[in-house]
């Protein structure tokens, strides 16, 4: 047989009489003249192709919003409320000492009254402070009042804060209070949503 025919398998030109394919190794069955269908290499198709897609895209994840200003005056009332009601019973207790001795005496004991709201108060300010610092600093990263509306306290990055920058945040809520509360009002029209204590702690009410 004179001239060359083509491999059936990978479709190069073969010199007529051979038994096997100079490329491939493939047994020769000679077709002369006829060139077969190259077979397509895997990598000239479209998943390895530079302009296909090799994965399909991906939706761009939701915006986190930000904690409004109406919804975080439920969740400080809600947390006041919390924080109350755990040291009430204090106050509860010195006043009923009050009472008793009262009774015994003829006379009401003024002075365990004052002391009892002295240290009601002074648990108030601690308590407050712990229980908002060590949540907000926590894995939870909110107080149960921003839980139930599924708030979180971050930093400008969205990441977890310090106790010490929660502590920091705490206590500059007073001066938010003290200056007419403009400092939560500013809430209402700030860029993200931030309070003055927010702003001066470098933090932000996440929502979502």
């Amino acid at each position: 047989m004179n001239g060359t025919f083509f491999c059936n398998k990978c479709g190069v030109q073969n010199v007529a009489g051979a038994q096997f394919c100079n490329r491939c190794g493939a047994p020769m069955n000679p077709a002369p003249g006829v060139a077969p269908t190259p077979v397509a290499s895997p990598y000239s198709t479209a998943p390895y192709s530079a302009s296909a897609t090799a994965y399909p895209a991906v939706a761009p994840a939701a915006g986190v919003g930000y904690g409004g200003f109406w919804i975080r005056v439920v969740a400080l009332i809600i947390d006041a409320i919390i924080v109350r009601v755990v040291v009430a019973p204090v106050g509860i207790m010195f006043g009923g000492l009050g009472l008793a001795g009262g009774m015994m005496s003829g006379f009401p004991h003024a002075g365990l009254a004052i002391l009892g709201g002295g240290v009601t108060f002074i648990l108030l300010v601690f308590g407050s402070w712990l229980y908002e610092a060590l949540l907000e600093s926590s894995s939870y990263q909110a107080t149960l009042g921003k839980m139930i509306f599924g708030m979180k306290v971050t930093d400008l990055n969205g990441n977890r804060i310090s106790f010490e920058r929660a502590t920091g945040r705490h206590f500059a809520k007073w001066l938010s209070g003290l200056i007419l509360c403009i400092g939560y009002i500013m809430v209402g029209f700030t860029e993200r949503k931030q309070g003055l204590h927010d702003l001066l702690a470098g933090t932000l009410v996440r929502r979502g």
